[in-house]
């Protein structure tokens, strides 16, 4: 299975207005994401995290900076986001700088498998939006996390490569096109956040909402084919439509699911 792009593809093209429309069209408001959370979950990510004004909070995986920037704009939070990808990054400064948010939201460069750039006990929340997935030692970043984290932080996740049924070679050689992933069996999760150290606060399925933005975005992006294939290229518009198809088929058989995980210092 060729490996297929879709973070440069989306960072490098944030700006064009097809991409705009696909973003409107699968998630109702355009943050520029490219997750599987809906808008309505981003509100409540910022609910049960607590997030104030005087709140300091990291993203793991923050991508061109969506839902960072929807939290510093609802609550006044100061958010520092982390990113391999380097046109995400700049995407996401970018976009703080327009919306008046670089005195309050950061975004860096940074691979997070080689720890957390932070001092101890700074920072009162650190969350993850459908990116913990791509880290391999997930039990060593949790750590970090709680090393961050004043007394009674909190730390949330989501992450939907949680396997509840069988799964074929070809379907996981898919799935896992566009990067790579580490795919957990159920418990898991749990199992590595109470290693940590942290207390679990709350587990939410959120397979079926998985499964409706893959199936949005699959066809939004097929509506503006005639546009997207001279951006990509046929054989990455064509793998980018394989990988949401196969999104939408494993949650919504509920074979591959997606949790939200909440977890307290």
């Amino acid at each position: 299975m060729s490996k297929v792009d879709l973070y440069d593809t989306s960072y490098g093209n944030n700006a064009v207005q097809a991409y705009r429309e696909v973003r409107l069209d699968t998630y109702g408001e355009d943050f520029g994401q490219t997750s599987w959370a809906t808008s309505k979950e981003f509100r409540q990510m910022s609910a049960a995290l607590g997030l104030q004004g005087e709140s300091r909070i990291v993203e793991i995986g923050c991508g061109s900076g969506g839902c960072a920037l929807y939290f510093a704009q609802a609550t006044g939070c100061r958010v520092e986001g982390l990113d391999v990808n380097p046109a995400g990054v700049r995407v996401g400064n970018e976009a703080a700088v327009a919306k008046g948010l670089a005195s309050r939201v950061v975004f860096s460069e940074h691979d997070v498998s080689r720890g957390l750039p932070y001092d101890s006990g700074k920072f009162d929340a650190v969350y993850s939006n459908d990116a913990i997935c791509h880290v391999p030692k997930r039990l060593e970043l949790l750590r970090e996390c709680w090393r961050i984290l004043k007394p009674s932080g909190r730390v949330l996740f989501s992450d939907a490569l949680v396997v509840t049924g069988a799964l074929s070679n070809e379907e996981i050689a898919v799935r896992s096109s566009i990067g790579f992933y580490v795919f957990v069996p159920r418990g898991e999760n749990e199992r590595v956040i109470e290693e940590a150290g942290f207390q679990l606060l709350q587990v939410e399925d959120t397979t079926a909402n998985a499964a409706a933005v893959a199936k949005r975005w699959h066809d939004a992006r097929a509506r503006r084919e005639n546009i997207l294939v001279p951006i990509e290229g046929r054989e990455n518009f064509d793998g980018l439509q394989g990988f949401l198809s196969c999104v939408y088929t494993l949650a919504g058989e509920r074979r591959l699911s997606r949790f939200l995980y909440l977890a307290g210092k």
